[in-house]
């Protein structure tokens, strides 16, 4: 088991789709709740990119892309920076599709707008993960 983590932990891809996958998992579960608590869809889209952005920094910088703690600072602003691209992003999907048009996908739900939201959440995670791989492999943590 110590050499199937050490594998995945030495593999820059596989430790970048586990901790993208965290960083997923941790922004759907406070961008859903957060939504199930106040029903604000676009509030709870900042605050969920927000905690992911931190969190997902903090596990590229020191694990995936092994960087030196010298000059992380710069690095923070960096993928910040980038990382507003894809809240941008973010925050489009969800007033196209929750928002604005929610029948695009509530057709397929019974017009349900928590079901609507839960998709298009996913949907856009999709997105940014791949779109967040390539920003970071060739902008932020480049040696």
């Amino acid at each position: 088991m110590k050499k199937r983590l050490m594998f995945l932990f030495n593999s820059e891809l596989l430790s970048y789709i586990f901790f993208g996958g965290a960083t997923t998992l941790i922004s759907i579960i406070t961008r859903l709740g957060i939504y199930h608590v106040t029903q604000q869809e676009l509030f709870a889209t900042t605050l969920a990119n927000i905690v992911g952005i931190l969190f997902a920094f903090i596990t590229n910088d020191t694990i995936v892309f092994k960087q030196e703690r010298k000059d992380w600072h710069l690095r923070l602003i960096k993928f910040s920076t980038s990382r507003i691209f894809t809240l941008l992003l973010d925050l489009l999907l969800t007033y196209i599709f929750v928002t604005k048009f929610p029948q695009i996908i509530g057709q397929f739900v019974y017009n349900n707008i928590t079901n609507v939201n839960a998709i298009e959440t996913f949907i856009s995670q999709t997105l940014i993960i791949i779109i967040n791989y390539f920003l970071s492999k060739m902008y932020i943590f480049n040696k």
